[in-house]
């Protein structure tokens, strides 16, 4: 994920670019060609490996193991964050507090049995795969385009090559991950709702859009206007169909550019400074940038990080991008499950953050975020851990 060192030895480099370019570069290292040339070759090994069909199919591999091996290890705290975020009246009870928390746990072992607590996960598994392929894949991709060299990497174009990643995968698996939410907000202990069952439940759902909350007290002139503006967004938006299983998606594309962006930009920064020449003969794995592995794909390889720093850097990365994009997620989860709660209406970004002001004022924003570090620390360290050591297994 990172440029690679430019102290790459040039007999990696002609090994792995195959028999034309090996020669072409012997024959530039023997006639002692300018440092910028070689840089050139190194540059140009690097975007194409990255742009071989080998290359996004392995990276693609390695990004959707870590997103289910992630998420597996979460799964329990996920299924109760969900229920917190999304006000259930079963469960209002026991936000804001730890004990809550292991109450509500222990609840649903009881009424639900252990299966309970993985209650979505099936859903989960097929959205979050593809999800994190797509996200990993598209970032290396990105990235590369962004970032061709060591001299114009910058927190900036980090920042956007995260952002543009995560808001690609989102647009493909939205329709999932809406399947998941639902399936681990019934609580019902004689609801069996299989995946199939709630995604034919959801398309058929009938929804009024958005209502005008302005028309109701304006009058003269810009009452009518209001009407008009009305009655054209509901012959706009479907009321029932696909459209259903989009609800939520403005705040969730706005949550992801700065979760996205700001954990990869945390995870790849952390980890320089980990790499650092003070820290390094501690949280680096010796030679592991020159291993036969990564030679024998493309001969470009960052130093590997022990397991322990390794997992510090993936925790830091989702902590500090989970607060960043906690409201909006908050507001996506009642947008999410507006077909089963309330009124039916399918409500809009700023009426459900309206919503949430009045019920519960400012901390409303922010309830479950204790559930979500507790949540977040294993799941974004688990998730980077097995992407950057799965990338070196199958060297890329």
């Amino acid at each position: 994920m990172e440029p690679l060192s430019q102290a790459q030895p040039p007999t990696t480099q002609s090994v792995n670019s195959g028999p034309v370019v090996a020669g072409s570069y012997a024959t530039a290292v023997d006639d002692t060609a300018s440092p910028r040339s070689k840089q050139s070759s190194r540059s140009t090994g690097q975007e194409k490996s990255k742009r071989s069909v080998d290359y996004v199919l392995r990276s693609g591999l390695a990004g959707g193991l870590a997103g289910c091996a992630a998420k597996t290890v979460v799964a329990p705290l996920d299924r109760v964050k969900i229920l917190f975020q999304a006000s259930n009246p079963q469960f209002a009870k026991y936000t804001g507090s730890w004990f809550g928390l292991i109450s509500a746990i222990r609840d649903i072992k009881r009424f639900e049995g252990t299966r309970g607590l993985f209650r979505g996960h099936s859903a989960t598994l097929l959205r979050i795969f593809p999800y994190a392929a797509i996200k990993f894949l598209a970032y290396e991709q990105i990235r590369a385009m962004l970032i061709p060299s060591r001299d114009k990497e910058t927190p900036f174009r980090r920042l956007i090559s995260g952002s543009l990643a995560g808001v690609t995968s989102v647009f493909f698996t939205y329709p999932l991950e809406l399947t998941r939410v639902r399936l681990a907000f019934e609580t019902k202990k004689s609801s069996r709702s299989s995946v199939i069952d709630m995604l034919r439940t959801i398309y058929h759902e009938r929804v009024s859009p958005p209502a005008g909350g302005a028309g109701a007290t304006s009058s003269g002139t810009a009452t009518t206007a209001a009407e008009r503006v009305s009655t054209a967004t509901r012959k706009m938006i479907p009321s029932s169909g696909i459209a259903n299983f989009y609800r939520g998606f403005t705040p969730t594309v706005l949550g992801m550019l700065p979760y996205a962006g700001i954990s990869f930009l945390t995870h790849d920064t952390v980890g320089d400074w980990l790499r650092s020449p003070a820290l390094s003969p501690y949280t680096t794995i010796p030679e592991s940038e020159s291993s036969t592995s990564s030679r024998s794909r493309s001969g470009l390889h960052r130093t590997q990080l022990t397991a322990a720093a390794e997992l510090f850097s993936g925790a830091a990365a989702g902590m500090v991008s989970q607060t960043s994009s906690y409201p909006l997620e908050v507001m996506r989860r009642r947008m999410q499950v507006g077909g089963v709660v309330g009124d039916g209406r399918r409500l809009g970004l700023a009426e459900t953050a309206g919503i949430i002001w009045r019920e519960r004022g400012f901390r409303g924003f922010w309830i479950g975020l204790t559930i979500g570090y507790v949540k977040v620390v294993p799941m974004a360290a688990t998730s980077f851990f097995v992407y950057e050591r799965l990338k070196w297994s199958l060297g890329i």
